[in-house]
């Protein structure tokens, strides 16, 4: 809690953003709708460009997080990279100006098209590509041959680490998906003499997202440095992942400081490796996680002897994190006054059909506050609207970025014409 109220906090006893009142926003743009701020994204940004001083860095903010082209500008300008997953997020960190050489490509889904898109990129090709398998290595070599270009490469090795987070975002344990063992790494090694379009210089790592403690990474740190000496092959750059939580609830999430200075004891002046390796992060939530919030208005109270519901305008489409991982995200009312008085147990819930359309069970609420009223659903800036659908038919909301006092509109809540764009009718006329 204390991260976001950084940011957000009562000003004249209504909930406020960089003393900008949010029942403003509401009432203007209409809820539900997203809101960011921009100094909490900078500042979450700065805080761990400046822990990782004195060593080679690149911080390449986890485009999935938030993929707003307002977010990513104002973070590129402040001198971040991206860490992207597929094409499409490689063609929004073009329009949002983030420059070829900032940008790595994860994911162990790669197409050919989307490898040659990463290999031609503003004509000089990406940073590197986080290469997940011996058969993606081979496509990718294919590609870069056919264009006469050469792939860097980070080796993505599974260290088998458990996070010790939730089991959907846990990427770096044996059963995973993600990276490749030491056996796999090996095997990859041994046919690099006939990968002449091949450039391996580097390593990577990502256990997961939202830890809360550091001894995972150290772990995780510590074998991947031990890899890189086995392998007698010239590393150039580590890719260390993201992964450190933020405050949902009560959670104590690690220090930056602490974690930027676990990164300086493993591969940092006084390590192994004197600072000769660059280093590269992909955060993602630790930036943008609680620099949002999502308004929202109540449409109903509905009564209940053990606790009430109350029905929002904002749903499971719109943030579907508590249906799908069970997330808490801290609720609050936008006037102060409904934080004092008779509280009752109560189900915040949506419109969409479905029982799994909550955003948070039985909390504490004023039993006064009732239609018309105004909510804030905190921690919403990562996950949020880039998990967004229109199941139900129901526009996804806007996006509002606040900035120097002032606040824009940078994405526009979509209309019913958007939900059927693109779709072809078998009706003749």
């Amino acid at each position: 809690m204390s991260q976001i109220f950084d940011f957000y906090d009562y000003k004249n006893k209504v909930f406020s953003c960089n003393g900008v009142n949010l029942e403003t926003i509401a009432k203007e743009v209409g809820t539900p709708a997203y809101i960011y701020s921009a100094e909490a994204l900078v500042s979450n940004f700065n805080k761990l460009q400046k822990g990782l001083k004195g060593l080679n860095s690149l911080i390449c903010f986890a485009m999935k997080s938030n993929s707003n082209l307002s977010v990513l500008r104002l973070l590129a300008e402040a001198g971040a990279g991206t860490d992207i997953v597929s094409g499409g997020e490689l063609f929004r960190s073009h329009q949002a100006g983030v420059s070829a050489e900032k940008i790595v490509f994860s994911g162990v889904g790669k197409t050919k098209e989307e490898m040659k898109n990463g290999l031609t990129f503003q004509g000089k090709g990406i940073h590197s590509f986080n290469v997940e398998s011996i058969a993606e290595l081979f496509a990718l070599n294919q590609v870069a041959k056919e264009l006469h270009l050469k792939a860097t490469v980070a080796l993505r090795f599974n260290p088998d680490v458990d996070p010790k987070t939730h089991p959907y975002i846990s990427t770096g344990i044996k059963k995973n998906k993600f990276g490749m063992d030491r056996a796999e790494i090996f095997n990859c090694l041994s046919h690099l003499k006939q990968l002449d379009h091949i450039r391996l210089e580097g390593i990577s790592i990502h256990i997961g997202s939202q830890l809360l403690s550091l001894s995972p990474l150290k772990d995780a740190f510590e074998r991947l440095a031990h890899l890189i000496e086995e392998i007698q092959h010239p590393i150039q750059f580590v890719d260390l992942g993201g992964g450190i939580g933020i405050s949902y609830q009560l959670e104590q999430p690690p220090k930056i400081e602490d974690y930027c200075q676990l990164i300086h004891e493993v591969f940092g002046e006084k390590s192994k490796f004197n600072s000769k390796l660059k280093i590269i992060l992909e955060p993602g939530r630790q930036i943008s996680g609680n620099a949002g919030v999502l308004l929202t208005q109540i449409l109903f109270r509905k009564q209940r002897r053990s606790q009430d519901f109350l029905i929002i305008d904002a749903a499971m489409n719109d943030l579907i994190r508590p249906a799908l991982y069970g997330s808490y995200h801290e609720i609050v009312p936008i006037q102060a006054v409904h934080l004092e008085g008779k509280m009752k147990k109560t189900m915040v819930v949506g419109p969409v059909c479905e029982s799994s359309d909550f955003i948070g069970k039985s909390r504490k609420l004023s039993q006064n506050l009732k239609s018309g009223d105004f909510l804030a659903i905190l921690s919403a800036g990562a996950y949020g609207f880039t998990m967004s659908g229109q199941y139900n038919s129901r526009p996804r909301p806007p996006e509002v970025l606040i900035q120097n006092g002032n606040f824009r509109i940078v994405r526009k809540r979509e209309s019913f014409e958007d939900l059927i764009q693109g779709e072809l009718s078998s009706l003749r006329h």
